[in-house]
C-alpha cells in the first residue's frame, strides 16, 4: 500500500490556541485525525509526526526512505531558515509537498522565501487544515501517475 509521511514542524503542536486569527482553531490532533480519515478514503497509508526539533525532522525524512512513498511537510518557520531540511528532502529521493496553513505570501516578507521550494514537487498554502486534504490527494495522485 502506498504510504505518505505527514511531517509537522515547530510550534504546530500549539495549533488551536496559537494565534487562532492566523492558524484557526483546529488542533494538530484534529489535523492528524483528518489525515487518517482522508488517507483511508483514498486508499493510502499515512503516518503523522510533529517535532519542534530540526534534527528530529531530518531523521524522520531520512527514515522515510524505504518506509514511505512520499512526504507532506509543514516545516513551519524552518521553511524559511533550514538548508538542512532542504538537503534532507533532496537526499532521500522521495517526492515531497510543502504545506502551510496560512498564505505565507500575504504575511511578513521573510516568510516569502522557502528553502524547501526548490526540492519539492509542489506547494500548498492558505487553505488551513483543508490544505492537508489537498496535499494528501495531490501526493496520492502523483504517486499513482508515476507508478504506471
Amino acid at each position: 500500500m502506498t504510504s505518505i509521511l505527514v511531517l509537522n514542524g515547530p510550534n504546530l503542536n500549539l495549533l488551536g490556541t496559537r494565534q487562532p486569527e492566523v492558524y484557526g482553531h483546529t488542533t494538530l490532533a484534529d489535523i492528524e485525525a483528518l489525515c487518517t480519515r482522508v488517507a483511508a478514503e483514498i486508499g493510502v497509508g499515512v503516518t503523522c509526526m510533529q517535532s519542534n526539533h530540526e534534527g528530529a525532522l531530518i531523521d524522520a525524512i531520512h527514515g522515510a526512505r524505504g518506509s514511505h512513498d512520499g512526504i507532506v511537510i509543514n516545516a513551519g518557520a524552518y521553511t524559511h531558515t533550514s538548508i538542512a531540511l532542504m538537503d534532507a528532502i533532496a537526499s532521500v529521493s522521495l517526492p515531497a509537498i510543502e504545506l502551510h496553513l496560512s498564505n505565507v505570501h500575504a504575511r511578513e516578507s521573510f516568510r516569502h522565501t522557502s528553502y524547501l521550494a526548490p526540492v519539492v514537487i509542489g506547494l500548498i498554502c492558505g487553505f488551513g487544515a483543508e490544505g492537508y486534504v489537498l496535499a494528501l490527494r495531490a501526493m496520492a495522485g502523483h504517486l499513482a501517475q508515476n507508478d504506471t
